[in-house]
């Protein structure tokens, strides 16, 4: 396939962007950028896509996300709101996981792979829960990934909260998915990561069979300290924090995934560094559950490769971009906080560099000979200077996400002028629709 009339941002380090050049792509791969007309001559049987002058460039990324949480859209909860963080736990998020089957699971992946698929997000690290139907659960999801053609990393909420047999089923459901990523190849969009809830359900017991039980080479990818009460559980159960307590037990490193992180010290900042724990915020999430915003710019200046998801919230990760830049400038009554390029750095090349560490052989994040075919267009119209300078700002202040009109992943058009290819939309929803009925029926029962 060859890509013509577009405008290219490659993503590089430093960034560019081209104009009046065309992106050859063969076997999934970018083999090619060069002149226009000279690509055209020289590939005359390829199939062309013209990009009609829109912008190209690399598909969107989101390092956490729960798919399992597609069906709360319009949930009731049927009691008092809940008022803390912990409460919102108990009385949305552990009802409506424990009332998921396996179908459930599935359409819940499909109809967020689908959203995903239609705002540009081409890369996925999912934290999966289902209480009820744990085995086979991350099958499930990975099927629907291969149906819909994201990439996908997955794993299993490994926790003690419903109870030690549902704990050794959540490892053995990890070890197994890890295993089928290692001996399958699911044409490398698939990988895996070993889930952990978060310290405060997480006994002693549990966080050493995890550690035991992991595969060398694999990384953990867990909550910590979303709110106040995971560090004090920490320290009452064993006198430290929950980043002294996970190091202890060998969790962090350059392949754990630690997700939100908004209550931790300098100390435990030092101690993700120190390891090269990757850290995941979601400041959407954040914000609708009260519970604060990250030190992040304290992170990045550690050192820490901070990277951007959506908690389950859409997969626009173009509104995950402009929330995060938009909230701390607010939390520190600062406009000078969070500048557009700390957003670039996350949201693109930390982004960039955490799915190329876990999905092997994969070059995704930039427009470059070599890479991954991982691509979006994006039909934006400028209405002052663009340039790789100020290009941040023109995302932060001026894209949306309707405008991405073709998604490819690993050179597969997945959607192409804003109607998704080989996928049944509006089956999918009606039978996400259907199934999540009985969803909803089941979590009303546990009240």
């Amino acid at each position: 396939m060859l890509i013509t009339n577009a405008k290219i941002v490659t993503w590089e380090q430093p960034n560019r962007i081209l104009n009046g050049q065309a992106v050859f792509i063969t076997d999934g791969k970018i083999t090619e950028i060069g002149d226009q007309k000279q690509m055209r001559d020289e590939h005359p049987d390829a199939e062309i896509l013209d990009a009609g002058g829109q912008y190209l460039m690399p598909g969107l990324i989101c390092s956490h996300t729960h798919f399992y949480g597609a069906f709360s859209r319009g949930l009731a909860i049927p009691t008092d709101p809940p008022d803390s963080f912990p409460q919102i736990l108990e009385k949305l998020w552990w009802p409506l996981d424990k009332s998921l089957t396996l179908e459930d699971v599935r359409y819940c992946a499909l109809v967020c792979m689908v959203d995903a698929i239609k705002h540009g997000t081409t890369t996925l690290f999912d934290h999966h829960a289902s209480p009820n139907a744990i085995e086979g659960s991350l099958d499930v999801i990975a099927d629907a990934a291969l149906q819909t053609g994201v990439r996908a990393s997955l794993c299993y909420e490994v926790t003690d909260r419903n109870g030690e047999a549902q704990a050794y089923e959540g490892i053995r459901e990890n070890l197994r998915f890890i295993e089928r990523v290692k001996r399958d190849n699911d044409g490398g969009k698939l990988a895996a990561t070993f889930g952990l809830h978060a310290s405060l359900t997480l006994t002693d017991k549990t966080l050493e069979e995890s550690r035991k039980a992991i595969p060398e080479g694999a990384g953990f990818h867990i909550h910590i300290a979303e709110h106040p009460a995971d560090e004090y559980d920490s320290m009452g159960k064993t006198g430290m924090r929950v980043v002294d307590r996970l190091k202890a037990h060998d969790i962090l490193g350059p392949r754990s995934i630690a997700v939100h992180c908004v209550h931790i010290d300098a100390r435990e900042i030092a101690e993700l560094a120190e390891t090269k724990t990757w850290v995941s915020h979601q400041p959407r999430s954040n914000m609708n559950n009260a519970v604060g915003l990250p030190r992040v710019e304290e992170m990045l200046r550690f050192g820490i490769p901070v990277v951007l998801g959506n908690d389950g919230f859409s997969n626009t990760m173009w509104e995950e971009w402009k929330t995060a830049y938009l909230a701390h400038k607010l939390v520190h009554l600062d406009p000078r906080r969070m500048n557009g390029m700390d957003i670039v750095e996350m949201g693109v090349y930390n982004n960039a560099a955490l799915a190329n560490s876990f999905f092997d052989h994969a070059g995704v994040g930039c427009v470059e000979a070599g890479k991954e075919a991982d691509l979006i267009l994006v039909d934006y119209h400028p209405i002052t200077e663009m340039n790789e300078g100020n290009l941040p700002w023109h995302i932060l202040f001026g894209f949306y996400e309707s405008m991405v009109t073709t998604t490819i992943v690993q050179g597969k058009v997945l959607m192409k002028d804003r109607k998704l290819v080989g996928l049944d939309e509006k089956e999918i929803a009606e039978n996400a629709t259907r199934v999540s009925r009985d969803v909803w029926k089941r979590y009303r029962t546990l009240f």
